[in-house]
């Protein structure tokens, strides 16, 4: 015979609101039904989720990115939810009464999260539709919002709306790290996964000229500590996120057992020739010469074992190819073995639903051409 789980959930933070609105919990559920019987789908999406959250169930499902591999569901325990929220509280010192922005969709953890923490928390919580462009609708002050790094993108002259932002979901480009040189708005990159409850270790991309020497390096949030396997790939223990120990495929240069610089993807390591070549070090010096989205790779190659390719995502155009293909060779900052032996136009890459990247099916592509 089954038991009912005996967890309860926090009460409902008095000051928490969404769009300007109080609840308790049984006007919360109210609402939620309200969302999914008469809002959009983001909304619908948001119902569903504060259901979950209310039902009298120690964990809920969620969805993972499927960026790194097949999506799939896993459970998450509510309380490690509602630690993950008072640790992000506490880092970035956002507590009751923050006024906070939802631009993400309530389906994966990050959406979710916001919720969360806005509940636990006590925070003023509105919801807009999960655009590119999220800011473009808002005419009001936030202390806090999560964005991915295309809203950044598109929200870089109306940034002035947010006073600290978080941005996870994948990687930041050089390019546009520039772009928030000077801004006012404090902005940090985040580190973290879907079964470490969202973000794990944060580092500051706009810091300001005298805490930029540290800036590179991620910094983990309380209760966390760091460490390395054999490969070099990050382990995780954070107790309160995870009774699990983590280990990674995530190769980062470990400078203590809170900080740490990531290098890149074990699994997208390049051998050619005998040298180990990390795909995501080489995007990172080629970020401000191409202005398209790319990635590098490695392909089956007689001679090298597998030969470094640079994927770019756009039509053929002989004329552009030449242009890149002589900018690389010029470009500095390479070493010999970092530069790609083939430069490859894909029209288009092939994304998971959240519109992250598959390098592996997208690179099946190339090797059809």
């Amino acid at each position: 015979m089954q038991t009912k789980s005996t967890f309860s959930i926090p009460e409902i933070h008095p000051f928490f609101s969404i769009n300007k609105n109080t609840f308790d919990r049984e006007e919360l559920k109210y609402f939620a039904y309200g969302c999914i019987k008469n809002g959009e789908v983001y909304e619908q999406e948001v119902g569903h989720f504060l259901l979950d959250w209310l039902n009298d169930k120690d964990y809920i499902v969620v969805k993972t990115s499927g960026s790194t591999g097949k999506p799939k569901s896993i459970k998450v325990f509510k309380q490690h939810m509602v630690n993950s929220a008072k640790s992000t509280g506490k880092f970035f010192k956002i507590e009751e009464g923050t006024t906070a922005l939802l631009c993400l969709p309530a389906n994966y953890i990050a959406g979710k999260m916001m919720l969360v923490r806005a509940i636990i928390l006590g925070w003023k919580i509105d919801i807009v539709p999960p655009r590119m462009n999220p800011l473009d609708t808002v005419y009001k002050q936030y202390d806090f919002c999560a964005m991915v790094p295309l809203q950044l993108d598109n929200s870089i002259n109306r940034l002035h709306l947010v006073k600290k932002m978080i941005v996870g979901g994948g990687s930041i480009s050089e390019n546009l790290k520039e772009l928030t040189q000077g801004i006012k708005t404090k902005i940090f990159e985040t580190y973290g996964m879907t079964e470490t409850v969202s973000h794990i270790a944060a580092r500051r991309i706009n810091p300001k000229k005298k805490d930029k020497k540290d800036s590179g390096f991620f910094k983990a949030l309380p209760n966390i500590t760091l460490s390395i396997d054999k490969r070099n790939c990050l382990i995780i223990k954070a107790p309160q996120l995870n009774k699990d120990t983590i280990i990674t495929n995530d190769v980062v240069d470990l400078k203590t057992y809170k900080k740490f610089l990531w290098k890149g993807r074990y699994d997208n390591v390049i051998n050619s020739g005998g040298i180990k070549l990390y795909p995501e070090e080489i995007e990172t010096k080629l970020q401000l010469l191409i202005g398209h989205r790319f990635f590098i790779a490695g392909i089956p190659d007689d001679a090298y074992g597998n030969k470094l390719v640079l994927v770019v995502e756009r039509s053929y155009d002989k004329i552009a190819y030449l242009a890149l293909k002589d900018g690389i060779q010029n470009l500095k900052t390479l070493n010999k073995y970092e530069v790609p032996k083939e430069i490859y136009f894909v029209p288009q890459f092939i994304e998971t639903d959240n519109e992250k990247v598959q390098r592996t099916k997208t690179l099946e592509l190339v090797k059809a051409i």
